[in-house]
Parts: structure tokens; sequence; C-alpha cells
């Protein structure tokens, strides 16, 4: 009988805020941020093999296997397993279903891999905690925990100082403005800012979808055109802002009609979608705290 996971979302998330608070020695920044999940992402599908072969069936033009952070984690994931109990062979065929833009900042293969390694360390029973799957992910990168932390959040550090966070329910539209934003060349920019004063929990949970800034956001807009032109349509509605280091921008919404409306008002050389905010991963029930 076959093991599968058929469907299983891989959401997106936003940025509601981002400030660069400083820069540590070895050059990463220190952030704070709120995310927020999105009922909108990448499709995954999971079936388990015997023989110890991981094998991505699906292409991606442009990620090589070795290199996706699927197959990455699937196979961190498979050591992690071998050390507990070398006799096991376990493999799997994943396939990808892949509708978030590549360099949008909606956290696309950070969410992959996250719900790789939740959907594997369940068909596997490798039996894994939701910490120690979180510390596995931040091998992978800085956004993998908070995606398997599996709800919305407040992050300090690097990404990895997780606190939950209740958020009001939003529909959110996002653009995808058509341009591809390199993190590197944002965060290593002399123009961006990285002395922002940190803030509380309590000051943001004031006004979630109106707090703060993204400090990334000045520089990805002088840099691509198209960021800076998406940003002004869509801040006619609500308070648009830019998601992660770009290019995808998006506006929250109290009520889904008026989202609607906007929605059917995008310019047709954009593509753009509307999301509904989750307040909890799809697979978080298959982890242990």
């Amino acid at each position: 009988m076959k093991r599968t996971l058929e469907n299983c979302l891989a959401p997106a998330k936003l940025n509601l805020f981002l400030h660069v608070t400083g820069r540590r020695p070895d050059g990463y920044h220190l952030l704070q941020t709120a995310f927020q999940l999105l009922d909108h992402g990448d499709l995954l599908h999971f079936e388990v093999r015997d023989d110890g072969v991981i094998r991505r069936s699906t292409d991606l033009p442009g990620v090589p296997e070795a290199s996706d952070l699927v197959v990455r984690a699937a196979r961190l994931l498979q050591s992690a397993a071998a050390a507990a109990d070398p006799g096991k062979r376990l493999g799997a065929n994943i396939a990808i279903d892949k509708r978030l833009p590549m360099g949008g900042g909606l956290g696309g293969g950070s969410s992959d891999a996250a719900t790789t390694l939740l959907a594997l360390n369940h068909l596997w029973q490798t039996g894994l905690t939701c910490p120690e799957l979180m510390a596995l992910g931040l091998q992978l990168g800085a956004d993998v925990p908070f995606f398997v932390f599996g709800q919305n959040a407040f992050a300090e550090g690097v990404g990895e100082m997780l606190t939950p966070l209740v958020l009001p329910e939003r529909w959110f539209i996002v653009i995808e403005p058509g341009v591809v934003v390199p993190t590197a060349s944002i965060f290593n920019s002399p123009d961006l800012t990285r002395n922002s004063k940190p803030v509380r929990i309590s000051d943001f949970s004031r006004a979630p979808m109106e707090f703060g800034k993204n400090d990334l956001q000045v520089v990805a807009s002088s840099l691509f055109a198209p960021v800076s032109d998406a940003l002004e349509w869509l801040g006619a509605y609500g308070p648009a802002r830019m998601t992660g280091s770009g290019a995808c921008v998006f506006c929250p919404f109290t009520q889904e009609d008026q989202a609607d409306r906007v929605l059917e008002k995008v310019p047709k050389r954009w593509k753009a979608w509307k999301a509904k905010g989750l307040a909890q991963h799809p697979l978080a029930y298959l982890v242990g705290s």
C-alpha cells in the first residue's frame, strides 16, 4: 500500500512590517518583522519509497534538483532519521505545483522546505518534534523555522526568534510586478537603513496592518521601477507595502468583497491574486510540540 500525502499546501507569507535593527559581525542582518501566513501557495505531493532514493518528479526551470530546498530538506531529515535508526531506507518521490514566484518575497522556497519536513516527518514516522524540525530548518534558511513553527509570529534576530501572534481576519491582494529582486542586492545596498529602533510586540499589536514600514522597500523601489509602480497603484486603495526583499507588494482589506473589487481593477500587465490570512499552517497538526 502506497504511503502518500497529496495537495500539501506550502503557504505564502507576508511581512506586515520589516525593520533592520543592526548587523552582526558575520554579516547577517538583525531584523524585526511580523509574519502573516496566507491560504495561497505551492502544492506539494509526497510518495514514500523504501529504497532510500529521494527524487523530485517535477522539473523547475532554473532550479537544479540537488540545490532545491525541497530535496535538501528531505535529505536533511533522512540523515537525522538514519542517525537514530541506521537500518531504515527512507526515500520519497516529491512533486511540486509551483504557484508562487521566485524572488517574490513570499517565502516560497522556504515554505516548500518546511512543508517537506512536516510531511515526511509524518510519513516516515521519524517522530521529530516541532522544535527539532525548526532546528533542522534553520540549516536551510532563516525563514524555514517560521513555516515549521506553523503560526503567525513576531520574529527577531535573523528571523529565528519567534513569538506567536493573533492577527485580525484580513484578505489580501498581492501583485507580482514581473521582476525578480535578488535578496543579496538589497541587503548589500549602501542605501539600506540598518539602524531602525527596536519595537515591542505591544507597539505592533495596536495597529498590525498599518504598523511600521519595510526598510527594504525604499532600496527595491529605487532599483526596480515595476515594484515602485505597483506600490503606487495599490496604495490608492489602502496601506500597500512590499513583502520581504520584494518583488511582490500587497494590501490588506477587512472585507472580502473590497478585495474582489480591487482585484478586478489590477492592470493586465501584472499578475495579481487574492488570499485570506491563515492563523495556522495546514500541516501543523502533523507534528508534536
